[in-house]
Formats: C-alpha cells, sequence, structure tokens
C-alpha cells in the first residue's frame, strides 16, 4: 500500500517538465528521430471509420492543458466522443457502429487528471472515465519513492507525486464522470495467484462503491497487456462474477462491431503530441 506524505513537506509536482525530471542527449535524439518515423508513417495511417477508439491518459499537467484540448478538438474534426457506458453497451449489445467515436479514459487516479484535465471536459462537455488504485487515494509520493519511480515513472526531484482524494473523485463521479477500478495497489496480477488477484479487484470495487455512493462496474488491470500482465480469462471470470460490465487492455487498436466488452482495446496518449502522432495512432484522415 501507498505511504501519504505531507503536501507541506514537497508540493504537488504541476508540471511534466518536473515529472520526467532531467532528458540526457541521447534520450532527446531518441525522441526527434522517433518523431520523424511517426511523420512518415502517418502519411500512410489507414482509417478506422465505423469504430470506438479509447484514446488514455496518465496525467495531464498544467504544461499539457492546452496539448489536451488542442487534442479533444482534433478528434472532434474526425468524430463524436461517447461516455464509457455507453460505449460498453453498443459492443454489449453487438450494435452496429455507424460512424468515428472516442471514449477518453485515464489510469491511475492523479491529481493532475482531476484539478488538469476534468474542467477542460466539463466545459466541452466530454464525458471520461477516471480509473482509480483505491488504496493511493489520498496519498502523496515523495520524490525518490521506489514506488513513484518504478511503477509511475515519477522523476522528479523536488515535488511529490499527488493522487486523487476521496473528496476528488467523489466530485468527479457527482459531476458525471464514471470512475473505474484500477486494483487496490497496482499489482501485475500475473504475479498474484486467483484469490490474491481477486481480492485485488474486489476490495478496489468495494472502496470505491463506499467512497462514491456509486456503483463501480468498469475495470482496468495494471500494465495492461493480456497474457503478459494479466490473465484475461481469469480476470474476465472474476469481474464478471463481481457484477463488472467491462474490463479493458492496454492493447492498441479499434474496437469494431462484435468487439469484446471484456478485452477493450485503447490507445495510450501524452498530451503534447502532434497532430501527426494523433493520425498514426488513432488511424485519423
Amino acid at each position: 500500500m501507498a505511504m501519504s506524505t505531507p503536501s507541506s513537506i514537497h508540493p504537488p509536482t504541476r508540471t511534466l517538465t518536473e515529472f520526467i525530471g532531467p532528458v540526457s542527449r541521447s534520450a532527446r535524439m531518441r525522441s526527434i528521430a522517433r518523431d520523424i518515423a511517426l511523420r512518415l508513417l502517418s502519411v500512410r495511417s489507414q482509417s478506422d471509420q465505423n469504430s470506438i477508439r479509447f484514446p488514455f491518459y496518465h496525467h495531464i499537467f498544467e504544461d499539457e492543458q492546452k496539448g489536451f484540448t488542442r487534442q479533444l478538438k482534433e478528434m472532434l474534426n474526425f468524430g463524436d466522443f461517447i461516455g464509457l457506458d455507453n460505449a460498453v453497451a453498443i459492443l454489449e449489445e453487438d450494435l452496429p457502429i455507424d460512424g468515428r467515436y472516442f471514449c477518453i479514459t485515464f489510469d491511475d487516479g492523479l491529481a493532475s487528471c482531476a484539478w488538469s484535465a476534468a474542467p477542460i471536459l466539463s466545459e466541452m462537455q466530454i464525458p471520461a472515465a477516471f480509473y482509480v488504485i483505491s488504496n493511493f487515494v489520498d496519498c502523496s509520493l515523495p520524490p525518490g519513492d521506489p514506488i513513484a519511480r518504478t511503477v509511475f515513472g515519477f522523476k522528479g526531484r523536488k515535488t511529490a507525486l499527488d493522487f486523487m482524494s476521496w473528496k476528488q473523485v467523489r466530485e468527479l463521479a457527482e459531476s458525471g464522470f464514471t470512475i473505474g477500478s484500477h486494483t487496490a495497489d497496482h499489482i501485475c496480477l500475473a504475479d498474484l495467484d486467483d484469490e490474491a488477484a481477486g481480492n485485488q479487484i474486489s476490495k478496489s470495487k468495494t472502496d470505491i462503491e463506499k467512497n462514491t455512493d456509486q456503483q463501480c462496474i468498469h475495470f482496468c488491470p495494471p500494465y495492461g497487456i493480456p497474457g503478459k500482465h494479466f490473465d484475461l480469462k481469469r480476470e474476465t471470470a472474476t469481474v464478471k462474477d463481481l457484477g463488472f460490465a467491462s474490463l479493458v487492455c492496454g492493447v492498441r487498436g479499434p474496437n469494431k462491431t462484435g468487439a469484446n466488452p471484456f478485452s477493450i482495446k485503447r490507445d495510450h496518449l501524452l498530451a503534447n503530441w502532434g497532430q501527426h502522432q494523433l493520425r498514426y495512432f488513432l488511424g485519423l484522415d
């Protein structure tokens, strides 16, 4: 379980620059080369009409707000936004998907998504779902914390990595956003036996429902790759028994008519990526 640190000791991380820390010259060169490759590949990207795409983010810091807004506007140029409940209902009922739709989700429950992303989504009237790690709610990880660095990639030196408070989670739920389960402790479920994996899911669901007074029926396994990070057959059986309506993965791609609501593909995005990156990863034309 995460250990909290008083915010007065370490101020919260407000920028992506602080989150990623110093960037080496070799890392910058790799990033430039990757960007050039994606610009070339985006020219030949395949259109994914008649599908639901699930773009997902982990953080939206202050220096990502403009990029996030720009990306949402770009998506609106190519399709419509729908909420997670509606998207799952379409897949569950095997309804024809006539058009291009986007369903926005966020993993981990970082505080930046509450104070930085949610207001933008509300202003643009875009639905979204937030998958929270129940034992990390109300927690703050200091710089240098091994969990912050190895699990969440936090390289900040002077600030803390803050997670949402239960107050923020409740406010999101009351504002119409969906709150989903990302387990209790963000442990790789493939490393756990059946009982321990089930407890991670059921405890998270119970804690979320207790603190929001709303049903939690959507699940996102940590790390997200079936067969590597979790057993899709086992976890599907578990979440169905617990009353969940969906399970999302970290595998990229469109979800077309007939897609399994317990194996939903999603596309990881960073808010400051350019249009060519959106075009490539989301199949836009």
